[in-house]
């Protein structure tokens, strides 16, 4: 039985890590493959032993796996960002949850059969989308900056405010017993009690471990250790003085740590985020794998009609009724009720309440499971195959990601990023000089005012159609932490930087490593003081359309010495950049953008003297040997 167990859990997390990694290379939710695995491992193939199924064995999984997401959910909700994200949001939160909730409930009782008590549970479990399955989706579609604003905000919002919904719904069931007339009081007592406990614990632990972060009471080792020990300490108190609270405790306490402006919770967001991905893996495969196919079969035709009914009737009335009277044209608000899937706290508390409610003689328990499972499946696989073609058809979805997110605003950084935007390149400056991002706005470029290594920017840049990093900064430092801050957003082979003169100088003992800041922008010596300085004469960086008639042979015998090459764009518009380890070889049609050197050179030097005439091909493989070129 021991070995079985061992077994098992190591399965679950080699498959759970197998499922993430592949939904990263096709860019789809993550939770679309854990479940899918999770059924074939449990249900079909019964690979996952009963062993590791058993309610004492999983009730405790869930019950802290859900309190710990939930946590690192509301640790990110700070009180600002509400006001930021504008009305829109806050009326999907708000009004938009409330409008979804009932009719959910309404269609649970009339299409499934099911009791009051249970719909209205079914339709509060069903408010909540989540940036886990969100986010990826996001990056699939690439929908319009204020599409993907307003998704990402309303799925980082009501994660806690769906599970306070359902935590509420299902204390009003246990405490009614099917008469809540005459429970009417003692219910409204419960939840008082309820809201009160968790509050207050939550409060308190919060309170405490913020007190111990900003008195430095933790060495930076521990930090996450006692983070997790006291979100573990706040949902059993809270659960053990009023049952069910504990999910209210762990989201009031990353709250409040999330709105204490004198402490930094950075680290202890990062642990949390890898942690939460550990549990979700492990979750979603574990609640699938226990499953009961009888309980889907059960529902039969009818849930299809509720799945129906939730995407082209529920989402729509309170996308469209949240909305009226806001900036979004009605492509935008279409697109806003094509996309709501349903992601890992509402498969979580599903299988908790059912759990408790199975306990307590509910003989619709197992619908519960059934039909949450149904919605998630049903609207992950559904929205993510049909979303990307909505967005299409509807003309909000952002082109592909092949802009630059250049670090810097300074001249040098502006001066290629206006050649950019002239071949419609798409390009965001960002630098925390104010002085520098002025002059970028003057000059009609997209800018971001901020370190781009903020938390402020981790919330705010908008990365829409932006494919590449290139760090035009004079720190070297900065451009390696940028490189490694995008690294999973842009992929390394699109990371670029330009050298500083330190780093020209530097032994490999001393320089920083390439899988850090990117490649070198440009021709071996290339430093951003050589660029400033030639760009503070007078140098300009410079399009030249190549032709058959003046390709880039013929292009390089008249300006190969007098020109430094930094990117070529492909007739696609698809950018390519020159580094220090890869010379491209652009073909007629394609625009290429260099640095003219002439300020360098001064006048009296000729632009054709400066080659052999007799040989030009020799020349030009000895200071710039071409080679492949990629064919996107």
């Amino acid at each position: 039985m021991t070995a079985n167990v061992f077994a098992g859990i190591t399965g679950v997390v080699l498959i759970g890590f197998l499922c993430q990694w592949l939904a990263w290379r096709v860019r789809l939710p993550a939770i679309l493959f854990l479940l899918l695995s999770g059924l074939v491992l449990g249900p079909v193939t019964g690979l996952l032993g009963p062993e590791l199924l058993v309610d004492d064995v999983v009730f405790p999984l869930v019950s802290l796996a859900v309190a710990v997401i939930l946590f690192e959910g509301s640790l990110t909700l700070e009180f600002h960002q509400i006001r930021d994200v504008g009305r829109t949001v806050r009326r999907l939160v708000s009004l938009g949850a409330a409008i979804t909730w009932v009719l959910i409930a309404l269609a649970t009782r009339w299409m499934l059969g099911a009791d009051w008590a249970m719909a209205w549970l079914f339709g509060a479990l069903v408010v909540v989308t989540g940036p886990t399955v969100i986010v990826p989706m996001l990056r699939s579609v690439r929908p319009n900056a204020r599409i993907s604003n307003v998704l990402r905000w309303e799925g980082i919002l009501i994660d806690p405010i769906g599970a306070l919904l359902a935590v509420l719904v299902y204390e009003w069931i246990v405490v009614s017993q099917g008469a809540p007339a005459a429970m009417f009081g003692h219910s409204l007592l419960l939840f008082a009690k309820l809201v009160t406990v968790g509050s207050v614990v939550g409060l308190a632990c919060g309170m405490a471990l913020g007190l111990a972060l900003r008195r430095r009471w933790l060495p930076s080792l521990l930090e996450s250790l006692a983070t997790l020990a006291l979100v573990l300490l706040a949902f059993s108190a809270s659960s053990q003085l009023s049952q069910e609270s504990g999910l209210l405790a762990v989201t009031v306490m990353g709250i409040y740590l999330a709105n204490r402006k004198d402490i930094n919770t950075n680290q202890i967001l990062f642990f949390k985020e890898q942690l939460t991905l550990l549990l979700t893996s492990i979750l979603f495969i574990v609640l699938a794998a226990r499953m009961q196919p009888a309980h889907v079969l059960a529902l039969g035709w009818p849930m299809l009609g509720l799945l129906a009914f939730i995407h082209f009737v529920a989402r729509p009335a309170a996308v469209w009724a949240s909305t009226t009277g806001t900036e979004l044209n009605w492509r935008e608000r279409l697109m806003l009720s094509w996309i709501s899937p349903r992601g890992i706290v509402a498969a979580a508390i599903s299988a908790l309440f059912a759990l408790r409610m199975e306990k307590a003689g509910y003989e619709q328990a197992g619908m519960l499971v059934g039909a949450t499972f149904s919605v998630i499946i049903g609207t992950v696989i559904f929205q993510s195959t049909t979303s990307r073609w909505m967005a299409r058809l509807l003309r909000v979805a952002e082109p592909e990601p092949r802009g630059f997110l250049i670090i810097g605003a300074n001249p040098v950084a502006r001066s290629v990023a206006l050649a950019l935007k002239h071949n419609h390149i798409p390009c965001q400056l960002v630098d925390p000089s104010w002085e520098n991002i002025r002059d970028a706005r003057m000059a009609g470029l997209r800018t971001f005012h901020g370190n781009a290594l903020s938390p402020h920017a981790d919330l705010h840049l908008d990365l829409s159609g932006l494919g590449h990093l290139l760090a035009m900064s004079p720190s070297s430092e900065l451009n390696a932490l940028t490189g490694l801050r995008y690294r999973s957003e842009f992929g390394a082979d699109h990371l670029f930087a330009i050298q500083t003169a330190r780093e020209a100088g530097a032994s490999r003992r001393t320089t920083i490593a390439d899988s850090y800041r990117g490649r070198f922008l440009g021709r071996r010596g290339l430093t951003y003081a050589r660029m400033a300085g030639l760009i503070k004469q007078g140098a300009k960086v410079r399009s030249t359309r190549l032709t058959a008639d003046f390709d880039y042979t013929q292009w390089y015998r008249e300006h190969g010495r007098r020109r430094q090459p930094l990117l070529a764009i492909s007739p696609q518009g698809q950018p390519q950049v020159f580094t220090h380890d890869e010379a491209l070889l652009p073909r007629p049609g394609w625009v290429l953008i260099s640095l003219d050197l002439e300020a360098e050179l001064g006048d009296s030097e000729s632009p054709r003297a400066t080659l052999p005439a007799r040989h030009p091909g020799r020349t030009l493989a000895a200071m710039e040997p071409p080679s492949r070129l990629g064919t996107q």
